[in-house]
């Protein structure tokens, strides 16, 4: 398998899913402005769509789009599951997957890109904020998102919480979801897509060097970044 990644983008998440099922893959980057992969072709020939992430399959098949890539992960993993097998959990899994891609991962994108209206960022962060306090509510007496049991969900969130610094927004304001995010963080697979995309371990050090896009332009005053697509 070949994933298509952006250091810090949304495809990071796969890329950790990867790596903890203990999946043979190898990566190629994709270059955020140019829109080329390392090995010089052009994306859009390989994904339409134009963004990360994609999966090339070892048939040739695409799959694209954050849960659709983590769910097939899972189906593939064989006895290491990272999402329950059946029933109601297995439901409420996909529904947190689907509530970080629409709700939490989808909000921040507006807010990245340089042609947003000034007047619309504190509207944004609001709204925002106000998703992640959902979660930050769950979170308070749980270590994980389904419970004590780590899955692919926890990866996706943690995936997306990483951003939050670019946004002038405190990652200290929701301290559940930062524990959850040093903890996912400790995870040997973590560790080990955060140094294969060199991007730092914590928000403490990471700041704005590793933002998605690595592209920063000044507007109105202050850096702003084009973010996740």
């Amino acid at each position: 398998m070949k994933l298509y990644f952006m250091p810090g983008a949304c495809s990071l998440a796969p890329h950790i899913a990867l790596r903890e099922a203990g999946l043979r893959f190898s990566l190629v980057e994709v270059d955020y402005r140019s829109k080329r992969t390392s090995d010089g072709r052009d994306f859009h020939e390989i994904n339409p769509k134009g963004y990360v992430p994609a999966l090339e399959l070892n048939g040739g098949d695409l799959l694209t789009e954050v849960p659709v890539i983590l769910t097939y992960i899972d189906e593939i993993s064989g006895q290491k599951a990272l999402l329950p097998r059946r029933g109601s959990d297995r439901l409420i899994a996909l529904e947190w997957l689907n509530y970080i891609a629409t709700e939490i991962h989808k909000s921040f994108s507006p807010l990245f890109r340089p042609r947003t209206p000034t007047a619309f960022l504190a509207p944004g962060r609001a709204h925002l904020s106000r998703r992640l306090d959902f979660v930050e509510r769950h979170l308070q007496h749980r270590e994980y998102l389904l419970g004590p049991g780590f899955s692919l969900p926890d990866i996706y969130l943690f995936t997306v919480f990483r951003w939050l610094d670019d946004q002038e927004l405190s990652p200290t304001d929701w301290p559940a979801l930062q524990r959850h995010s040093e903890a996912i963080a400790a995870r040997q697979s973590v560790k080990d897509a955060l140094e294969q995309e060199s991007l730092a371990a914590n928000f403490a050090h990471r700041r704005r060097m590793d933002h998605p896009r690595r592209h920063v332009r000044r507007r109105h005053g202050r850096i702003r970044s084009p973010g996740p697509d």
